[in-house]
């Protein structure tokens, strides 16, 4: 699987951003495309996955009720819609995909798929 993510920027406090991670290859495996975000000096930081069957949605904590997480299923591509940003959610995202199941899909080392990193800067 190969996975492009888009859509990073530079937003003021309070805004939002789309970001899109569009998904080739053996896409039919996929059981899960997940979205991880790491901070200047931080460790990598689950954010959102969502599941390919099913539909079922995770979210991590500091982002629970702004960021929503979705897949347009005709173009592969699964979205990660961020709204009331904050200076505290400026990363680098990531998109990956797993083929797994049975496994915790806010793991980093569940996903054996990862697309490049996509900046976001949220000015305060």
């Amino acid at each position: 699987v190969q996975l492009q993510a888009s859509g990073g920027g530079l937003v003021q406090a309070g805004g939002s951003l789309r970001l899109s991670c569009a998904a080739s290859g053996r896409t039919s495996s996929t059981v899960a495309v997940g979205w991880f975000r790491q901070a200047p000096g931080k460790e990598h930081e689950f954010v959102a996955a969502f599941k390919w069957s099913g539909g079922t949605t995770y979210y991590g904590d500091s982002v629970n009720g702004r960021f929503t997480i979705f897949r347009e299923n005709t173009k592969n591509t699964v979205y990660l819609q961020m709204n009331s940003l904050n200076p505290e959610d400026t990363a680098v995202y990531y998109c990956a995909a797993t083929h797994l199941y049975s496994a915790s899909l806010t793991r980093q080392a569940t996903y054996g798929y990862w697309g490049q990193g996509t900046l976001v800067t949220v000015s305060s």
